[in-house]
């Protein structure tokens, strides 16, 4: 296995703010990015510098209990008696999206556990890796799919799931429609020893009495591929663990007002800065959710201004006073929830973070949840990049060899790539030749348009529309050439389709669109030793592995 380190451009839709982050050490000291971040991603700072929780013991008990359910390892039970102890977590997480979803789950759960192990060796405080569901979304749609590859395409897989409200989806129950999807997937997994993992999870065994619900069955799923690593599953959506988190959840009632505040003036920081805010805040918002007692769904808290000034929170058709919030809190935790930018500060009340891995989006994220830790907290907990990679199998690397392709070349479209491997197997006479009129064309184009516009300007404006005509004409002609040379090596389109299938799915990178276990049933559970390793070299962009 070989691996390749390539630039985070590389991807397609890199936003700006995340660039920044990974290039903070080149930044200057008094870089507004450096404010929005607790450390630097490379520097190894981050580790040390949290402290325990306080309620350690009650969060070990809760996990002891999930264990139980999600049918952890020894090596998993080992680290939370660890946690009991008072070790550190490095934690990271992801959407219960059927069937362990995309390969970015893996890499997530790797970078965790690498991250772990290098900050005991360096402090020698123990850390642990935590591997925190979302399991309060309430986007089912998002979660009720897994893509597969066949051979000439990605086959995406649904399970329909219909629930008549925006429940959480971690307590979804599939019903017998999972049947079907579990016989095709093992089909396209060509019945490896994780399709049989996956009916194991996702099935009622004899022991229980109902299906497992979406939450039940990801947990195990995730719990069973690192088992030898012991990655700690955690499940926050329970009474107990919302509890542990209240005083997060109670400021956000009480502050309401000066977080919102805090929060559009970051805002306004990222856009004079260069940047973007990841998620929009606007006057009235709040970062909050209440579960409806009756119906169970899940709906945004907006804040209003009764007519003696005191706030007012409307959920559906109800209004709450802040009264009526904290009440709640105290009987009934688990009614209330936490949206995008306050949920790392609400999993860092419960946890002793020290760090937390995430993706793009999510780190891009930080730069606006850093005002909420501040003021909650009091600190900002350091964000580290996951493994970001491209898996390339024997017969697509030995292709894109032969075809002296490389990765920025293989993200576009089939066609596209084709009519690059066709224009590069153009004998070098017609190669030149176009190379030689095509510049001349666009040399005499340049002067006679200067030339024409110093004369009059409506004939300098024809002269560059009829020059536009004329170089795409020129490029209409190399695209021909250029197919000719595919028909005559029909070979070479087929590479191109084989190429991007598997490296930029529907025009996606990889990572983001096959589903883990695809890998896994191809390469078994030695991928996940695998990738821990390639976690460990720390490419600063996007890796490459040549399995």
């Amino acid at each position: 296995m070989s691996v390749e380190c390539f630039p985070i451009t590389v991807l397609p839709h890199v936003s700006q703010l995340y660039r920044g982050y990974l290039a903070m050490a080149d930044t200057a000291a008094d870089a507004p990015v450096r404010r929005w971040y607790g450390a630097e991603p490379f520097a190894g700072r981050w580790m040390g510098k949290s402290a325990p929780v306080e309620h350690g013991e009650r969060l070990a008990d809760l996990l002891d209990a999930q264990a139980v359910e999600f049918g952890a390892s020894d090596a998993a039970r080992a680290n939370i008696a660890k946690l009991r102890a008072g070790a550190r977590a490095v934690v990271t997480g992801q959407q219960v999206v059927l069937f362990g979803g995309p390969l970015l789950t893996l890499l997530k759960a790797a970078t965790a556990i690498v991250r772990a192990n290098e900050a005991t060796r360096a402090t020698g405080v123990e850390h642990v890796p935590v591997f925190w569901l979302a399991t309060e979304d309430h986007d089912l749609e998002e979660v009720d799919q897994v893509s597969l590859l066949t051979k000439t395409s990605v086959e995406t897989l649904r399970a329909g799931l219909k629930v008549p409200h925006a429940v959480p989806v971690g307590g979804v129950v599939p019903g017998p429609e999972l049947e079907a999807v579990l016989d095709r997937a093992s089909e396209l997994l060509e019945f490896a020893p994780v399709s049989e993992w996956l009916r194991e999870c996702y099935l009622a065994d004899d022991r229980e009495a109902t299906r497992p619900t979406l939450a039940l069955a990801f947990g195990r799923l995730i719990a069973r591929i690192f088992a030898d690593q012991g990655l700690v599953v955690m499940d926050a959506a329970s009474r107990g663990c919302h509890a542990l988190g209240a005083g997060t959840l109670r400021y956000a009632i009480e502050h309401a007002d000066e977080l919102q505040r805090a929060l559009i003036a970051r805002s306004e920081e990222l856009l004079k800065a260069g940047y973007h805010a990841q998620v929009l805040v606007a006057e009235g918002g709040s970062m909050l959710f209440l579960l409806d007692e009756t119906t169970g769904e899940r709906i945004a808290l907006r804040r209003t201004a009764s007519g003696n000034g005191d706030a007012q929170w409307k959920a559906g058709g109800r209004v709450y006073s802040s009264g009526d919030l904290i009440a709640i809190l105290e009987t009934a935790p688990e009614r209330l929830s936490p949206n995008a930018l306050l949920r790392p500060v609400f999993q860092d009340t419960l946890l002793p973070t020290a760090a937390y891995v995430g993706g793009p989006a999510e780190i891009a994220y930080f730069a606006q949840s850093a005002v909420l830790y501040e003021a909650i907290l009091g600190r900002i907990t350091p964000v580290l990049p996951r493994l970001s990679a491209t898996l390339l199998e024997p017969a697509i690397a030995a292709v894109m060899e032969k075809d002296e392709v490389q990765l920025p070349d293989a993200m576009t479209t089939a066609e596209e790539l084709a009519q690059r491997l066709g224009a590069r197997a153009m004998p070098i006479e017609v190669k030149r030749k176009l190379a030689s009129v095509g510049n001349a064309v666009e040399r005499e184009l340049a002067a006679l348009t200067e030339y024409l516009g110093g004369m009059d300007e409506s004939l300098g404006r024809a002269a560059e529309v009829s020059g536009s005509k004329m170089l795409y004409q020129m490029n209409r002609l190399r695209r021909m050439a250029a197919t000719f040379e595919l028909q005559k090596e029909a070979s070479l389109r087929k590479h191109a389709e084989a190429i991007t299938l598997n490296v930029f799915p529907n025009g996606h990178p990889q990572e983001r669109v096959l589903a883990g276990v695809w890998f896994m049933a191809k390469y078994g559970d030695g991928l996940v030793e695998r990738l821990v390793g390639v976690a460990a070299n720390q490419c600063p962009g996007h890796v490459v592995v040549r399995l």
